[in-house]
This record gives structure tokens, C-alpha cells and sequence, in this order.
């Protein structure tokens, strides 16, 4: 189970423990040849790298601090993050939807820290109940307007509660389930900074070499060169990281790569599609640089669950 004392002895996280300040401080130093050796204007990029110094100190924190810490730290992100999403929409002001939403974030943080009732292993999750989450959770708030007795503009708010919980709620809350993984620390350990590190390379790959817009209704500046790059990368990372599950063979490795290159596009333009319905560039302003929680943990949400499943299938996951 994952602890302090674990975390110490574990060869794994002490390996990220190198691996993220190495990561970071290159990127400092490309950051300070281009902007004092070639006199490049980074503008606002500065700001960003100051904001990953302090995400990638309280990850490591959270992760080093146990199985707790992370089911608590990815349900927080969570509420935040449909905080955001509920304000932008307009959905916050009807309170019972959102309350029905917050309930079903903090009952999934539950499940994932819950032992199952029949007696299987302590510390292991309750599987069963987390999977159904979004069964009641959608049930409760299909009942809200029949108990209230309202009928008009009802499924729009209905639509976006749910469309809020699955997303926020339920799909990211996927990482906080992993914490229950016998791999743990390497499955999280490698989930979020894979997941990062191909955020960063699609961004470098689309200034260095972007011509032909991706989906430019949705996201006019990510392009196909920054998305085939940063597929490319991700594609690699799972061969040079390989101490963090090797009792995974080949395919499993390219199914990897695949899920975090893939799936984080994916998560990526979907935040941005409903931005771009919602009228607003950032769905808020908590971390400088990057925009809201959304903004930040949004490929996430599609590589946890994906990571979780394909995971689960060729390994017993507790």
C-alpha cells in the first residue's frame, strides 16, 4: 500500500524523483539559452514553466504522501475543475444540479477509498461501486426536476450535470482509483508525467514545425506536426520508462504509448471544443500560465480511465 516509508523504498519513485527536477531543469535551460543566448521573447512562457515547478512539486508530494492523499488530491481537482465547468456553462445557478454533481464526485473518491464489503483485500478500493457511480448519479439527477415539479429548460441543465460528472467527475477520477494498484507508483508516477510531457511536446513540435491547423473551429492553434510529434514521443516513452511496468510486454507498451499520445489529444480538444461553445479562452485563471484546473488536467481525463482499463485487462490491477 502506498506510503511515506513505501515511497522511500520504492525504486520506482525515487527513479521519478530524478527524472521530474532533471526534466525540469532542462527545460529551464533551453528556456534561458533562447531567451538570454539568442535573445528570444518567451513572453508568458516564463510564467508557465514557474507554474510546472510548483504542479510538479506538490505531484510528487501528494504521491509520496500515499494512497489517501491521492484518492483526496485528484477528488479536489475534481470538484474544482467542475466548479469551473459549471460557472462557465451558466449551470451553478441551479444549486441542487450542481450539489447532485458534487455529491457524485465526493462518492467516487469514496468508492476509490472504500474497502469492498465482502472482505477482499484492505486498502484495495471498491471496484463494483466505482464502476456504477455513474448509474445513481445520473439517476439522482434525472430526479431532481420531477421532485421539484419543473418541466421547462429542465434537459439542458440535465445534459451538462451529467455531461459534468461523467467527464470531471467519474473519468478523471480514474487516477484516483490507480492509487489501489499493487503498480501504483509506477502507474501514476508514469500516467502523469507521460501525460505531461506530450501536452509540452505538442506545444514545442506545433511553434517549431505547425503548418496545417488540426481542427481550427475547435482549437485554431494546435496542429497536425505539434499532434504527430508529440504521438511520436509518446509513442517512445513507454520503451525508455519501461522500470515502471515491466511485466508489460511489447504490445502493451505500444497500447500505452497509443493512450497517452491518442487519449490526451483527445481530452485536450474536447475541453476546447466546449470552451469554443461556452465563448471563453480559459475556463478559469487558478494556475499562471496554463488558464483553470480544466485547462490543466483536461488530457488527463481521457488517458486516466483509458490507462486504468487497458491496464486492468492484461494485469491484476490489486
Amino acid at each position: 500500500m502506498m506510503s511515506p516509508q513505501t515511497a522511500l523504498n520504492d525504486s520506482v519513485f525515487r527513479a521519478y524523483l530524478l527524472i521530474v527536477p532533471v526534466s525540469l531543469a532542462i527545460g529551464g535551460a533551453i528556456l534561458g539559452f533562447l531567451h538570454w543566448g539568442l535573445g528570444k521573447d518567451l513572453g508568458a512562457i516564463w510564467k508557465t514553466y514557474r507554474s510546472w515547478l510548483v504542479m510538479a512539486s506538490i505531484g510528487l508530494l501528494v504521491v509520496f504522501a500515499g494512497r489517501v492523499p491521492v484518492i483526496v488530491g485528484v477528488t479536489l481537482l475534481s470538484i474544482f475543475g467542475f466548479k469551473e465547468f459549471a460557472r462557465t456553462s451558466g449551470l451553478y445557478r441551479d444549486w441542487w444540479m450542481t450539489g447532485a454533481v458534487y455529491a457524485g464526485i465526493v462518492a467516487v473518491g469514496i468508492a476509490s477509498w472504500a474497502p469492498h464489503p465482502g472482505g477482499e483485500k484492505p486498502a484495495s478500493g471498491w471496484y463494483e461501486c466505482f464502476m456504477a457511480m455513474p448509474v445513481f448519479v445520473i439517476a439522482l439527477i434525472l430526479l431532481i426536476p420531477i421532485l421539484s415539479n419543473r418541466a421547462r429548460g429542465e434537459l439542458q441543465k440535465m445534459s451538462l450535470s451529467i455531461i459534468g460528472f461523467i467527464y470531471v467527475g467519474w473519468m478523471f477520477g480514474h487516477l484516483g482509483f490507480l492509487a489501489n494498484a499493487t503498480n501504483a507508483y509506477g502507474f501514476l508516477c508514469y500516467v502523469i508525467f507521460a501525460t505531461e510531457l506530450n501536452d509540452v511536446a505538442a506545444f514545442t513540435f506545433g511553434r517549431l514545425f505547425g503548418r496545417h491547423p488540426l481542427r481550427s473551429e475547435i482549437s485554431p492553434n494546435k496542429t497536425w506536426e505539434g499532434a504527430l510529434g508529440a504521438l511520436a514521443v509518446s509513442m517512445v516513452l513507454p520503451w525508455l520508462l519501461r522500470f515502471s511496468f515491466p511485466f508489460f510486454g511489447a504490445t502493451q507498451l505500444i497500447f500505452i504509448g497509443l493512450i497517452v499520445g491518442i487519449g490526451g489529444l483527445l481530452g485536450d480538444l474536447s475541453i476546447s471544443l466546449i470552451k469554443r461553445d461556452f465563448g471563453t479562452k480559459d475556463m478559469g485563471a487558478a494556475i499562471p500560465g496554463h488558464g483553470g484546473i480544466l485547462d490543466r488536467i483536461d488530457s488527463l481525463i481521457y488517458v486516466a480511465p483509458l490507462f486504468m482499463h487497458m491496464a486492468g485487462y492484461y494485469y491484476r490491477l490489486r
